[in-house]
């Protein structure tokens, strides 16, 4: 579960679930438990009436047992027709153990079931009263009592009055199907509820994590979240968050003024230095060693310089005071100027380079300066990490409403962790990160492009494979109206 909204579902469900559970579960042992009470009480009282109704008979009139046709001992006719109405499983015993008298339920059973609960009933010495028997391997289960009879003349032993447990157990599993047959739907209306809670109360989360999304940069920072009027845990989060964006936007600024500032105020020591050495090395009759001091001097002055440039074209644009001259061009003639120089470039590192037009013309509103910039950064780029016998190709085209540039070589590539990371200022995907190393360079050059795609409503993407080239595509809109 990758969502706290999904987490909070399953956890209210199985909450709800394990409630409803318990309870099932607590209300069947209550309800069992009720349930054994209520039938042992109702047998307790069957007995107690039995030998009520055997003494009160006695005291008037004397003689309550007879003999039937097979002259066995058995209560007399009037007395067993009264005890009939008792309901359940009615015995009497004669004090010799014999059975004096079967109600019908219990004539319903097997002679061998009758023989168990009469011996049962004539076993004084069990010393039991109350008790639970399953009558045979597959009979009934009869809770039953048993109360001796002390007060109806010497001919009674004891009666036995018992119920099946079933009567008892039948109330509680009918309410164990019953909570079977709801837990189902009530899951489905907690996933359901659970949902439309998590949903409503995480609506302010996903509303917050949305306008942070689209602060994606400092010149985004100046945007605030809305708090909301009651200043709940959400509230203070969002109020958190604002006063964190507050200084972030501070900082962000304090950077880029210092970052135009300095880049503003070392330009002009820049220039004097290179007018210096420049004069410097036209002086007649320089020793070789002064001239060469001099001419390392002077490259690492146009190093600096173009470094200083290149921080005030990003702090500008940082700040929003960098604008775009766009005017009507045909890409076609940028693309066949930075040639001239890419083949330059490319001849002097032994690099092959190709450049494919189309034959229509490719107009589109930018700023001509601009794209030149930026198409000579990424072939640049290409030739500078190209090993001698490889190649660049530039090739240029519509596609799908829009213009598209692309920069292909077949240098060292770049590695699928350094990817995401080319776009960043002052980051190297080589090694060679001094001013001297075999591929000098700030690390901001990528990072003007970028600028510069978005700038004019475009953007950039790389693909590459070490050791197998690298392609960078610049996709620009065509329609003036859908730049932005």
């Amino acid at each position: 579960m990758q969502t706290i909204r999904a987490r909070l579902t399953a956890w209210y469900s199985v909450a709800l679930a394990l409630t409803l559970a318990a309870f099932a579960a607590v209300l069947y042992v209550d309800r069992r438990s009720a349930s054994y009470q209520d039938l042992d009480q109702r047998i307790q009282s069957e007995a107690s009436l039995t030998a009520g109704i055997l003494a009160e008979s006695f005291r008037a009139r004397g003689v309550l047992v007879g003999r039937d046709t097979a002259g066995s001992l058995v209560l007399i006719g009037d007395l067993a027709g009264l005890l009939e109405a008792v309901p359940d499983f009615l015995l009497i015993t004669a004090h010799d153990g014999t059975l004096l008298f079967a109600s019908s339920d219990a004539r319903a059973l097997t002679f061998q079931q009758v023989e168990q609960l009469r011996r049962l009933a004539s076993d004084p010495a069990s010393g039991r009263s109350t008790g639970t028997v399953r009558l045979g391997a597959d009979g009934p289960k009869i809770h039953y009592a048993i109360h001796y009879v002390t007060d109806a003349g010497p001919q009674f032993g004891a009666i036995l009055a018992g119920a099946n447990v079933r009567s008892a157990e039948l109330g509680p599993e009918q309410l164990l199907s019953t909570f079977a047959l709801i837990l189902p739907l009530g899951l489905v209306a907690a996933l359901l509820m659970g949902t439309w809670i998590a949903s409503h109360a995480l609506a302010a989360v996903d509303q917050i994590i949305t306008e942070v999304r689209e602060i994606t940069d400092g010149r985004s920072l100046h945007r605030r979240l809305a708090e909301p009027v009651v200043k709940d845990e959400l509230g203070r989060l969002a109020e958190t968050l604002n006063q964190m964006m507050m200084r972030l936007e501070r900082s962000f600024a304090a950077l880029r003024r210092f970052t135009a500032d300095a880049s503003h105020e070392l330009k002009t020591p820049l220039t004097v230095l290179r007018a210096g050495v420049e004069r410097a090395i036209t002086t007649p009759n320089l020793p070789q060693d002064a001239l060469a001091a001099l001419e390392e001097t002077l490259q690492e002055i146009k190093r600096m310089t173009e470094l200083v440039d290149a921080l005030l074209t990003l702090a500008r644009a940082d700040e929003g005071i960098a604008p775009l001259h766009r005017e009507p061009v045909d890409l076609r003639g940028i693309v066949e100027e930075v040639q001239e120089t890419g083949e330059l470039l490319a001849e002097q590192a032994g690099v092959r380079m190709s450049v494919a037009t189309p034959a229509e013309p490719i107009v589109v509103s930018v700023d001509a300066s601009r794209i030149r910039q930026l198409i000579l950064n990424l072939v640049t780029n290409a030739v500078k990490y190209t090993p001698a016998g490889g190649s660049v190709r530039m090739q240029l085209g519509p596609a799908n409403g829009r213009v598209t540039l692309s920069v292909a070589d077949t240098g060292i590539g770049i590695a699928a962790g350094d990817l995401p990371h080319i776009f960043d200022r002052f980051w190297r995907a080589d090694s060679a990160r001094t001013r001297t190393g075999e591929r000098p360079g700030a690390g901001l050059g990528l990072a003007i492009c970028k600028w510069i795609a978005e700038a004019h409503g475009g953007q950039i993407d790389v693909v590459s494979r070490p050791g197998r080239g690298t392609t960078f595509t610049v996709t620009l809109p065509r329609d003036p109206a859908a730049q932005s």
